[in-house]
């Protein structure tokens, strides 16, 4: 794939300049230890001090969090329909396979009459990524549309767990505020007890902008407000990703140059009148984010299938002449780590548990797909963290053999207080479901009283409820409040019914659907 990054990775993380600044503090520590030696050994308060530092120099080196593959991928598909395939898009071939994807569109076909069906059941888009991603063990998280801005985030099944407090946000800034063809959609959650947020924009067009995009981007920022005490703003979280059709453009240069220096590969020859660049010098908050470099195609302005830019003819608009779109740029993926300073000071042990290392392994385009004038972009990282949370909230359990000839039996212990509440719910999901909305059944919990910590709670599912045919499949628990499956069971079977063997069915014969 063209413009895949050779060079070093982008790394950051919660420190800025990580390396040096542990190298300073050992040495600090080293010379503090020194002069501790030197004092007398009699002294209990001297020895404790000297411990405790003793402490703090190994931590120093003994950070190692767990590593979690991100793919974020952006792409203004300008009404069209979906392509047959986006496994390419995905990268669902690569050696390292993500635990985390998270889609961004622009553009999605948002007339009256599609919107509000759209609303009602899935989208196209939304479909072609569920029906892509289910069979191979990812759930869709979550979702949040804005007329033609989509986000959607999905992981695997393991996951699911530990992936706590989700909500979205929007905010519309077409037409004075008052139209959402233009704005941006966020989604924010608790990953292993990491606060991460995703913000997928489609800031003002053309070239004269560049300054409105940068006043709609902060405008965006002070208007998305979470329910959480602790990050209550999006760059109150610890890690941010701001994608989407930016519509930053190349300044300056003329068509010719532009073409020439791309066809050539010397996209380092444009950077210096890129509009995000330029704005970057010159912008406090846009230089608290960080973007890999530009070594793929500008991804605007093709002709629809086909990997040319922009041949229409001129159009003349009442007595005006038209231009052809220049290149540009206008797809990116950027990040932010929550600078330290605005963390709460806490012990080391605290800090190393709450460091969160972003690495970027890759930032290109995918020129093959065709359906739309804008090229998607793909971003790739590696998060390194260590987890705050290891044990589900909930444990759920399958008791029993279960088949469709009789009542099912299950139980659930809440293993940690948390917000529960008598309207969580616990579904059967066939392995493969696309969402935690995708259950074969369900039962309310414990409808008089939230259970306790540690209580076991035995529930019953209706034989009527349960798949007739012989297949595997899992038990899930959904925190309303959390909005999300927040314990998920061991995968289990439930056995082919007998009225399933006494009629010989197969799956196309049960109303049509592989039950």
């Amino acid at each position: 794939m063209a413009g895949v990054l050779e060079g070093p990775r982008l790394r950051s993380d919660s420190n800025s300049s990580t390396a040096s600044s542990r190298t300073m503090l050992r040495q600090r520590l080293s010379q503090l230890l020194t002069c501790v030696e030197d004092l007398s050994s009699d002294d209990e308060a001297t020895e404790e001090v000297s411990r405790t530092l003793d402490e703090a120099f190994q931590l120093c080196g003994r950070y190692s969090g767990e590593f979690f593959r991100l793919h974020i991928v952006t792409w203004n598909v300008a009404t069209a329909e979906p392509p047959d395939d986006v496994r390419s898009l995905l990268q669902l071939d690569s050696d390292t396979p993500a635990d985390l994807f998270v889609i961004g569109l622009q553009e999605v076909r948002a007339t009256p009459v599609k919107y509000v069906s759209d609303l009602i059941a899935e989208d196209s888009w939304s479909h072609l990524f569920m029906n892509t991603l289910g069979p191979i063990g990812f759930v869709k998280v979550t979702s949040v549309r804005m007329q033609g801005l989509l986000l959607m985030v999905f992981a695997k099944q393991a996951h699911l767990p530990f992936i706590r407090d989700i909500q979205s946000t929007y905010t519309r800034t077409g037409i004075f505020g008052y139209w959402g063809n233009k704005g941006g959609v966020s989604v924010r959650f608790s990953f292993y007890g990491h606060m991460l947020c995703f913000l997928n924009c489609h800031l003002a067009a053309h070239m004269n902008y560049a300054v409105q995009r940068v006043d709609e981007f902060e405008y965006i920022l002070d208007s998305q407000d979470f329910d959480f005490y602790n990050t209550p703003h999006v760059l109150d979280h610890k890690v941010v990703f701001w994608f989407g059709d930016l519509n930053f453009r190349i300044a300056d240069h003329g068509l010719h140059f532009l073409r020439s220096s791309i066809n050539s590969g010397r996209f380092n020859l444009l950077w210096s009148k890129d509009q995000l660049l330029m704005m970057k010098q010159k912008e406090p908050l846009l230089q608290q984010f960080e973007e890999g470099p530009l070594q793929f195609k500008p991804t605007y302005k093709f002709d629809r299938f086909s990997e040319t830019y922009d041949t229409s003819p001129q159009k003349t608009w009442f007595g005006f002449n038209g231009k052809k779109r220049k290149p540009a740029w206008t797809d990116r993926i950027l990040w932010r780590i929550k600078p330290r300073d605005e963390e709460e000071c806490g012990s080391i042990a605290d800090d190393e548990e709450s460091l969160v290392k972003v690495t970027q392994d890759i930032y290109t385009c995918d020129p093959s797909y065709g359906v739309s004038d804008h090229k998607p972009v793909i971003g790739t990282f590696n998060l390194e963290l260590q987890k705050k949370v290891e044990t589900p909230l909930v444990c759920v359990s399958a008791e029993g053999q279960w088949s469709a000839d009789e009542d099912a039996v299950l139980t659930y212990t809440i293993q940690e207080k948390f917000d529960a509440c008598t309207s969580d719910w616990i579904g059967l999901y066939k392995i493969g479901f696309k969402s935690a909305l995708d259950y074969i059944a369900f039962v309310w919990v414990k409808e008089d009283e939230i259970a306790a910590v540690d209580e076991v709670v035995q529930l019953s599912m209706k034989r009527d409820d349960l798949p007739l045919l012989a297949g595997d499949y899992i038990l899930g628990y959904f925190s309303r409040n959390m909005q999300s499956l927040v314990g998920l069971s061991p995968t289990f079977q439930i056995m082919e019914s007998t009225l399933a063997l006494l009629e010989g069915l197969v799956p196309e014969n049960i109303n049509g659907l592989d039950k």
